[in-house]
């Protein structure tokens, strides 16, 4: 088996193509049973380059544990071949990821303009920031919260209906480039907020006393990059002193346990932390904002994908927050919400514990600045479709995440602090 690894091996680490075709990559799932088994994709991802999808990092791969990850087209023989010679569980959740990739546009709404229910590209995602807040004048207005490294405006649009001394939520969408779902999120919330105020009692009460603050794509280069040259980007774009490979992972590059579990000091590595704390132009942005605001904000919703999880605190560390029982009951009930509509089943509990230990998150930091409701979902699927969600699921997934998101900020209402 060792020699079928090497002979892998030999053949690798191809320079990434600027011009990539993912024609025949497959999108394995795999559950090593034991230590020698994940020693065994251990070294498969020293040898080649694995893009792990669930979890993020090889490191983080323990025993029993569902591991998702994408090859390159001319290793993933070899590799099913290794699979079933060291007799690990194994399935191809994706056997052509070009096809997949293909597939995503399965919406029959093909415009050139914005929708809600298809993946719009950054510069109209951009526009309808204007356009939103232009046609809702009383109850949306846009500002600038930074600049990315690449100098792109970051977009940050503020919900509610004036009135003295609100308190607010902060919602954002698009840390990791990849998960298209997450930046559709924050534009369907902003239109279910524009259009059912007045008409839905919950909605209305919740911009008459509270204000939202939605951040529809933090990290906007990463997401042009993954429209322009990879689909499979997860990073931002911004230049590593003395390395080749760019971007850092805007998720790993908060201040709160940072560089510790679950992230890499390697710049090449998809979960690489960064040079320092915010060392990111697009995580500072969104942290001095928080923190000019700290007085008002009182609850942290970022969205990511995939694997139907709704997390909070902690994921840097195994400790459980002051208030865990008061999270825990928060996400079970707004899990319970939001399968009410399609029986779309969601695990929830602290990071570190329900998923792996993961530093430098923005959810723990936000918690640790003392805005005690913090929380991270993690969309659709569960890997059938993984970071290639067709468009054909959009409203679905929406239309549910909307129920939970809904009733954390009417909870947070009700326990103003």
């Amino acid at each position: 088996m060792w020699a079928l690894l090497v002979l892998i091996g030999a053949a690798s680490v191809s320079a990434h193509l600027q011009d990539l075709s993912y024609d025949g990559q497959k999108v394995f799932r795999v559950i090593p049973q034991n230590d020698e088994q994940v020693e065994i994709l251990n070294f498969l991802a020293r040898i080649m380059e694995v893009d792990f999808w669930q979890p993020d990092s090889v490191t983080l791969v323990r025993p029993k544990m569902q591991v998702d990850f994408r090859v390159e087209a001319e290793k993933s023989f070899k590799v099913e071949d290794l699979l079933k010679e060291s007799g690990m569980e194994y399935q191809v959740l994706i056997d052509n990821l070009q096809a997949a990739l293909d597939a995503q546009f399965d919406s029959k709404a093909r415009a050139a303009s914005h929708s809600y229910e298809k993946y719009n590209n950054w510069d109209t995602i951009a526009a309808w920031t204007a356009d939103i807040a232009a046609q809702n004048p009383d109850l949306v207005s846009r500002s600038v919260i930074g600049e990315t490294y690449e100098g792109r405006p970051m977009y940050l649009l503020k919900m509610g209906k004036s009135g003295p001394n609100k308190k607010a939520i902060f919602m954002d969408c698009g840390f990791h480039a990849r998960e298209w779902i997450s930046p559709a999120f924050c534009q369907w919330f902003v239109k279910e907020a524009v259009e059912t105020y007045g008409k839905d009692t919950v909605m209305t009460t919740l911009l008459d006393k509270l204000d939202f603050y939605v951040l529809p794509v933090v990290n906007i280069d990463g997401y042009i990059y993954t429209w322009t040259n990879d689909r499979m980007w997860r990073k931002t774009r911004s230049k590593n002193a003395g390395s080749i490979c760019i971007g850092t992972d805007p998720n790993r590059n908060f201040d709160a346990g940072w560089c510790t579990a679950g992230a890499s000091k390697s710049p090449c590595a998809a979960t690489y932390c960064g040079s320092a704390p915010e060392s990111e132009k697009e995580t500072k942005a969104l942290a001095d904002f928080i923190r000019e605001h700290l007085s008002t904000i009182k609850a942290y919703l970022t969205i990511h994908s995939y694997s139907q999880l709704l997390l909070f605190p902690y994921s840097y560390t195994y400790d459980l927050p002051s208030n865990y029982q008061e999270l825990n009951a928060i996400a079970r009930a707004a899990s319970k919400e939001l399968a009410s509509l399609y029986n779309t089943k969601y695990t929830y509990g602290p990071g570190a514990t329900t998923i792996y230990p993961a530093a430098g998150g923005s959810d723990d930091w936000a918690y640790d600045q003392g805005i005690k409701y913090s929380f991270t979902f993690e969309l659709r699927d569960t890997g059938r479709y993984g970071f290639l969600l067709p468009e054909s699921q959009i409203k679905p997934t929406c239309e549910e995440t909307l129920l939970a998101v809904k009733y954390i900020a009417n909870y947070v209402l009700e326990h103003l602090y």
